[in-house]
């Protein structure tokens, strides 16, 4: 429990909430092996980050279909199946669900009392259309991605938007992140940050970033932790 609670828990989506897993099959559909997703989602961070860093901006669906198009024209999709795989594997961001968790731990935090956001390097659209399906939409009270400030997350500014939107200070937002970088960069920010390990060894923390807040397998075991 962290010393003092947090106003606002600002979460991630993409593989906090949402599960890619189902983009493997719709990568094997396109030709080519389903271990390329992961490589593909990488490459897309690293360019966002990049970006960034450079002090311009680029959306997540450009930099996504850039990154699919180099990735599938070097596994050897050929020129006349390209655009049709691109879009394929591009089209599965609408029909993913949350983790199995999700669901009801969200419900136990918003019972908590607990304000919640979301805040994405993806989109804000996708997140309400994941949060839709999963029951869950009317738990958060905004849904917020980085073409508002332009600048992807890890940079500071991400998360010092996400709390000026939700009218708090960084010192009163908690962010809830599967990735270590993430937690890292809110920590850096002034937020507090929850690492949620699913499934990780808690070991493999990396030692050069800063350390989480607290940490949980899942958002299930999130909300009896903050309760």
């Amino acid at each position: 429990m962290p010393a003092h609670r947090p106003a606002v828990l600002v979460f991630d989506v993409n593989e906090t909430l949402s599960d890619l897993t189902p983009l493997r099959r719709r990568f094997e559909a396109a030709g080519v092996g389903a271990d390329l997703m992961p490589l593909w989602f990488a490459g897309v961070l690293r360019d966002g980050f990049a970006v960034t860093a450079a002090g311009g901006y680029a959306g997540f669906t450009d930099l996504a279909r850039d990154n699919l198009r180099l990735l599938l024209t070097g596994a050897a999709v050929g020129p006349d199946r390209l655009e049709e795989a691109v879009a394929h594997v591009l089209s599965g961001f609408a029909e993913l669900d949350v983790h199995p968790d999700v669901a009801e731990g969200v419900r136990g935090l918003r019972a908590a009392g607990y304000r919640l956001v979301t805040m994405t390097n993806g989109s804000a659209g996708h997140t309400g259309e994941l949060l839709t399906r999963a029951g869950v939409r009317d738990c958060f009270s905004e849904l917020l991605d980085v073409a508002g400030p332009r600048r992807w997350k890890p940079h500071p500014h991400a998360y010092r938007y996400a709390a000026e939107r939700a009218g708090i200070r960084p010192a009163e937002a908690m962010l809830v992140a599967t990735h270590p970088w993430d937690v890292d960069g809110a920590r850096r920010a002034g937020l507090a940050g929850a690492w949620l390990r699913r499934g990780t060894d808690p070991g493999v923390y990396p030692s050069s970033l800063t350390a989480p807040t607290l940490a949980a397998d899942d958002v299930g075991e999130l909300a009896r932790v903050l309760a």
